[in-house]
């Protein structure tokens, strides 16, 4: 049992052959459930950022979903979500990714993905603006929640350059 009182359910979801990783924080709620990734409105906001139906975003062979922490970690006392357990990135992130030969793309979504694939200490806002310094290959997202909203009211760049290019490199890697 987790320190929130449920069991542990893997929700990891991937193949050799993937050509895309998407770089989650932590199932929540909803996806410890389901046992499938991003079956939550979080995930119907990614695939529109992505512009991939649901078959496409599920398919294993191209598309990898791999969260820093393959387990909901729970809820805080005050009922927030709580971060991903370092541990979890510490014991399986690396083999996983070795798993993954095949990776053209990164997605990195949040703070925690992003300071495990990148190193970065800088703020989300700052490293998601920065995708042209970056090479074509890593883009850097906000978690598509709806806590979010907000951040995208305030960055409409994020919808009007970042996402273009975004869907353009996913369709260029899928195709290839």
């Amino acid at each position: 049992m987790t320190a929130t009182a449920h069991a542990p359910r893997p929700v990891v979801w991937f193949s050799s052959t993937a050509r895309i990783l998407v770089a989650g924080q932590a199932p929540g709620q909803k996806v410890h459930l389901s046992g499938k990734p991003f079956t939550d409105p979080s995930g119907e906001r990614l695939r529109d950022w992505m512009a991939l139906t649901a078959d496409q975003f599920y398919d294993r062979r191209r598309i990898a979903i791999v969260p820093m922490a393959f387990c909901f970690p729970g809820y805080s006392d005050r009922g927030s979500d709580l971060p991903p357990p370092p541990l979890c990135a510490a014991t399986w992130r690396d083999q996983v990714m070795d798993a993954l030969p095949e990776l053209r793309l990164k997605i990195i979504i949040g703070g925690y993905a992003m300071k495990y694939h990148l190193g970065s200490r800088m703020s989300v806002t700052e490293a998601v603006k920065g995708w042209r310094l970056r090479e074509k290959d890593t883009f850097v997202l906000p978690h598509p929640s709806w806590r979010n909203t907000g951040w995208l009211k305030k960055n409409p760049w994020f919808q009007e350059d970042v996402l273009p290019r975004l869907r353009s490199r996913i369709k260029d890697v899928l195709n290839d």
